[in-house]
């Protein structure tokens, strides 16, 4: 990579587009979601997606619009397999599969929702990078940063993705500058985002004090609307160690309440949430009706009791990490209605939302809140502009990208319970472990580790079933190393078991185990009661709780992330490789054009239900 660049002057925001009012100190260096957009006096804009509420313009009365979506991760280019598709319910009750998503296509999409709408605002609910394709990942989210700006992104929370690679590196995709390791990619030093990340909930250790701004103020004429960001709490569990070193991460409802209170001390009195932490939709398309049969009743998760909890003060909830889409009425504290969003992931959908200003009173009239979840659809023409950010960082990492690392013989996908490419993982994982030690007995893979399926189809030029190093990069992105430990088959069990326990037991985390590794996952019982004791076998034979295991795992896993606090406990730790490595060398090893590899059967957890 070619040397650093000298620092330069930051270049001049978009200050003629609106006025920013901005709280909080920078304490590093010198950076659930959903979005809420909705249409102005123009009128609703098109689409297929439920709506909800009304819109209305008089002279007392401003419409504007908030576009909004979250869960970016990198997705530049069309994401593949189901990542890249979205179902929509259609009126006879039917449903049909799109395809969706791309960074060209949402150009276009919200560069024709905003025509006609003079008062709009686009929002990001976090993780708009991390996980992210090799398009992206490989240049530390440099392109996802350019894009970003290139969509006219007004503002977004952080989301837990933000932070894989520390607040200094966060604080750089804000700032600007070149990597402090693999420095300039380009001729041109990287100039960071031109819209505020805001991590109101999230503290310098040392300080107490947010480490970006808290909020943000948007402004035309004399409408004014707040943000305030913020990331889930749990962050630090789903994190490296390292990502969050240094930070605190506060109660989401407690710091919303605080800066609202805040932000109309200062005149603020319309203020949209923007919440990296989301719910569980009762239907899988986007378009269903969340408010059928009552307010809010087609929605479980953290986000509906965050969403109870909030102060009134705040008129909308713009929601993401789950990945899911919904479009929900969820009274407040005060029993009144307010929307709640989440456009799913991966720049697949945006969400329209409508929000009526009153100018009387300052606030949003919450009556007339509009809200509707849209397809980002491929049959609309592609952005220029986008398109050639893509292909001027497409052509640094083709030399890369393009290298075949193996063959398949159908798609291998990460979906399930147990998921044939988490088995997949699993093995490879093992197999590269018993190359530092041979007397490893297995290894284990989280689920959320997994990142995109692998498909049979080409994805470029490659040919069908070839498995290209990209490919790959977008399945484990995380360059996470393999890491080995030995434990007790007594904290083995507990680990097992700690997938529907604890921290884990409302939203169940199974980890992907390798070869000769069985059990049985009853989920007719409660608890850690699911994981059944006396099933659990390693090559037919059953854990003996005295004896020691040589685990395989990732260093997220070795660090106790995702709630598996014995996997941090661990003995005799032996650090390996990047797990990828560890991925390609299977993949080569065990596959070539002539005999490529099948999807596994994904039988080793035989689930009762």
């Amino acid at each position: 990579m070619p040397a650093t660049s000298p620092a330069h002057p930051r270049r001049r925001r978009r200050t003629n587009r609106l006025l920013v009012t901005a709280a909080g100190v920078l304490t590093v260096g010198a950076l659930a979601a959903a979005a809420l957009p909705g249409s102005a006096s123009a009128g609703e804009q098109g689409g297929k997606g439920q709506g909800h509420g009304h819109g209305h313009q008089h002279g007392r009365y401003q419409d504007v619009q908030l576009l909004s979506f979250n869960d970016l991760h990198g997705n530049l280019e069309p994401p593949t397999g189901s990542s890249g598709r979205v179902t929509e319910l259609q009126p006879d009750g039917t449903t049909k599969t799109i395809d969706a998503g791309g960074a060209e296509y949402l150009a276009t999409h919200l560069r024709q929702a905003r025509k006609g709408n003079a008062y709009s605002i686009t929002a990001a609910g976090g993780d708009m990078v991390g996980a992210s394709p090799l398009i992206s990942g490989l240049f530390h989210d440099e392109p996802t940063i350019e894009a970003l700006n290139k969509l006219d992104l007004d503002v977004t929370s952080v989301g837990n993705h933000e932070f894989d690679e520390g607040a200094k590196e966060l604080a750089r995709l804000q700032n600007g500058g070149c990597h402090p390791t693999d420095g300039c990619y380009t001729d041109k030093t990287f100039q960071g985002a031109d819209f505020p990340y805001l991590s109101a909930n999230v503290l310098n250790e040392k300080t107490e004090k947010p480490l970006l701004k808290p909020y943000w103020v948007w402004k035309k004429k004399d409408v004014k609307v707040g943000f305030i960001g913020v990331t889930l709490e749990g962050t630090p569990n789903i994190v490296s160690a390292e990502g969050v070193k240094g930070l605190v991460f506060k109660d989401e409802v407690e710091t919303i309440n605080k800066y609202a209170k805040e932000l109309r001390r200062k005149g603020v009195k319309s203020i949209v949430a923007l919440i990296h932490e989301g719910g569980f939709p009762a239907s899988p398309n986007y378009n269903y009706d969340c408010d059928a049969p009552g307010a809010g009743d087609g929605i479980s998760g953290p986000i509906a009791d965050i969403a109870k909890n909030v102060s009134p003060e705040v008129d909308a909830l713009v929601t993401g990490h789950t990945h899911n889409a919904y479009v929900c009425t969820i009274p407040d504290p005060a029993g009144n209605p307010r929307m709640v969003t989440s456009a799913a992931s991966f720049g697949r959908l945006y969400t329209d939302t409508t929000l009526t200003y009153d100018r009387r009173t300052g606030d949003i009239a919450r009556t007339a809140v509009k809200s509707a979840n849209h397809v980002v659809s491929r049959d609309v023409p592609k952005a220029p502009g986008m398109t050639r950010l893509i292909d001027k960082w497409n052509t640094l990492a083709a030399p890369i990208g393009n290298r075949a690392i193996g063959y398949i013989s159908g798609d291998i996908v990460k979906d399930g319970t147990e998921s044939p490419l988490g088995d997949l993982i699993a093995d490879a994982q093992l197999a590269y472990a018993r190359t530092l030690d041979p007397e490893t007995d297995l290894a284990l893979m989280n689920p959320g580790g997994v990142r995109a399926s692998l498909t049979y189809a080409a994805s470029g030029a490659e040919g069908d079933g070839v498995v290209t190093f990209a490919e790959a990069f977008t399945v484990q992105p995380f360059a996470n190393t393999v890491n080995l430990q030995t434990f007790t088959g007594e904290q083995l069990i507990q680990a097992l078991k700690e997938q529907v326990s604890g921290s884990n037991e409302a939203a169940p985390k199974i980890l992907q185990v390798s070869d000769g590794l069985t059990y049985t996952l009853d989920l007719t019982k409660s608890g850690a009661d699911r994981v059944v004791t006396d099933s659990i076998r390693l090559n037919g034979e059953a854990i003996d709780p005295s004896a020691s295991y040589r685990v395989a795992t990732n260093s997220f896993l070795a660090g106790g992330g995702d709630g598996f606090t014995t996997l941090g406990q661990g003995a005799d730790d032996l650090v390996g490789d990047d797990d990828l490595k560890a991925l390609e060398q299977y993949l080569t090893a065990n596959s070539s054009a002539g005999s490529p590899l099948a999807p596994p059967a994904a039988d080793r957890i035989t689930i009762v239900k």
